[in-house]
């Protein structure tokens, strides 16, 4: 007998096929489109060749020719860190955020986005599921800093009010509102507690 669990499933792996896919759309393959959008997606510490190999499940090298690859078509800008000289940031071009309106999962996007007050309650219900395989696997996934347990809410004191915002206690680094719901590979989720109480 079929279970509910099974045929989510079931559905979820053909909703797969927006994302999965032999030979290329648009001129990319099926991980190039995965690593475009996560570098889209990303926040500024996740931006590196091995945080997007990470996320995409290749090798360094593998990731680096990808980066190439999508260098080489005008996607992506690769710039040295002012922190580490050693070390390169990956950036989505002016070229590659246009590109992206041509993304394979856009009708996806747009099909979960149409559910009448759902696409809330199916971003949280995933967000459980990946918890839960996190913790039966030992591993992490990606996830917003407004989700994860290390940022922090920095409190202006009355003669400073522009200085109030957060701090990314694992990075020691001040985070911008702007990039709390940038994606993040060192997120650890938190209680039950909001940011802004989204």
């Amino acid at each position: 007998m079929t279970t509910p669990a099974r045929e989510a499933i079931d559905l979820l792996m053909q909703a797969a096929n927006s994302w999965h896919f032999d030979g290329t759309r648009h001129g990319l393959r099926d991980r190039e489109w995965m690593a475009l959008r996560f570098l889209a997606r990303a926040n500024r510490f996740s931006r590196t060749p091995s945080a997007l190999a990470e996320f995409v499940g290749v090798t360094r090298g593998t990731a680096s020719q990808m980066v190439k690859r999508l260098e080489g078509k005008g996607y992506l800008e690769r710039r040295r860190s002012a922190e580490d000289q050693r070390s390169v940031t990956l950036y989505v071009s002016p070229r590659g955020e246009k590109f992206l309106a041509r993304d394979p999962i856009n009708p996806l996007v747009n099909a979960v986005g149409a559910l009448d007050g759902g696409a809330t309650r199916l971003r949280d219900t995933l967000r459980h599921v990946l918890d839960r395989l996190g913790t039966a696997q030992q591993r992490h996934h990606a996830d917003t800093c407004r989700e994860c347990m290390f940022l922090t809410k920095n409190h202006a004191d009355a003669t400073d009010k522009a200085a109030a915002g957060f701090t990314c206690r694992f990075f020691r680094a001040a985070i911008k509102s702007e990039e709390i719901d940038l994606l993040c590979l060192n997120f650890e989720r938190r209680g039950p507690l909001r940011v802004n109480g989204a």
